[in-house]
């Protein structure tokens, strides 16, 4: 069963996609109605207190893959999130998160309504959507502001403070390095502090301006990518550094691939140190090159 719907909305123009196929049930109307609850909370709750106009909602993917019914309410699932944003001048939306998160146990009952607080656990299902709503909304302000962005980080970590005693495992700092409980320490932990100017200078300095100044934009997302070196020199495994590349990797390939042969020599250099795990991807540049 594989069912997709998208909807207007304040903030956000969420797709919702929830997958069943693995499931093996003739009681399939929940998972519409799982769908229609969460696409309607995602994208009819009022997450910030700026107006955003209709053409500047942020369009984001949650895609819901149940694993297993555990009971009649209950259930396993993986959750995949994307989140992208426009680039001035062009067609062209560029990925900001891309994330499988493979531990989303949660409790559902048919037609209940979803219901969230941002001082309380209600349930690991609201609580889960809306920490990736805040990480979806604190990167796109942080790509079109300098420091934007730092509310809803902060909120996303209020929401794993308040899902410390929760019996669902995602939330705690010694279940695993890398779960929601890291990515909302790495976007505010100072140590990782540039990573908000990476961001901004990435996208605002660079990608939109790369249709009109390709050469002058590039080198701003050199001097950015050059930045996260920072990062990755005092702590190689920062999971913010895999949240970067996870969402950047296919796109900064194609970027240099149009770059001079200086450029790439530099900049492949520095990926292959800082993302080691996509090296053959970024050795390929000079390969897709159209020969400048």
């Amino acid at each position: 069963m594989y069912l997709s719907t998208s909807i207007f909305s304040q903030e956000l123009l969420c797709n919702v996609q929830v997958n069943a196929s693995q499931i093996q049930t003739s009681d399939r109307k929940i998972f519409q109605t799982l769908q229609t609850s969460i696409y309607e909370f995602l994208n009819n709750t009022q997450w910030t207190k700026t107006q955003i106009q209709n053409e500047e909602r942020i369009e984001c993917t949650f895609l819901i893959s149940i694993t297993e019914r555990v009971s009649n309410d209950e259930f396993k699932a993986t959750l995949q999130v994307q989140s992208t944003r426009p680039i001035y001048g062009t067609s062209y939306k560029s990925t900001l998160f891309n994330y499988n998160d493979k531990n989303f146990r949660f409790k559902y009952l048919e037609y209940q309504s979803l219901e969230f607080s941002e001082t309380s656990n209600l349930s690991n299902l609201t609580s889960v959507l809306a920490f990736y709503v805040n990480i979806i909304l604190g990167l796109d302000f942080a790509s079109f502001s300098d420091q934007g962005g730092m509310e809803y980080f902060v909120k996303a970590q209020n929401i794993v403070n308040n899902c410390q005693n929760a019996p669902e495992i995602g939330w705690k700092a010694f279940e695993n390095d890398k779960n929601r409980y890291w990515i909302a320490h790495d976007f505010l932990d100072s140590r990782y502090g540039n990573i908000h100017d990476i961001f901004y200078r990435y996208h605002r300095l660079g990608m939109d301006k790369l249709f009109e100044e390709p050469d002058d934009a590039r080198f701003e997302i050199t001097e950015s990518i050059e930045e996260i070196r920072k990062i990755y020199r005092e702590n190689p495994s920062a999971f913010i550094l895999k949240l970067f590349f996870d969402a950047k990797a296919e796109e900064i390939s194609k970027i240099y691939s149009e770059a001079y042969p200086n450029e790439q020599a530099r900049i492949i250099k520095t990926l292959v140190e800082v993302d080691p795990s996509n090296s053959t991807l970024y050795q390929s540049i000079t390969n897709n090159s159209e020969g400048r």
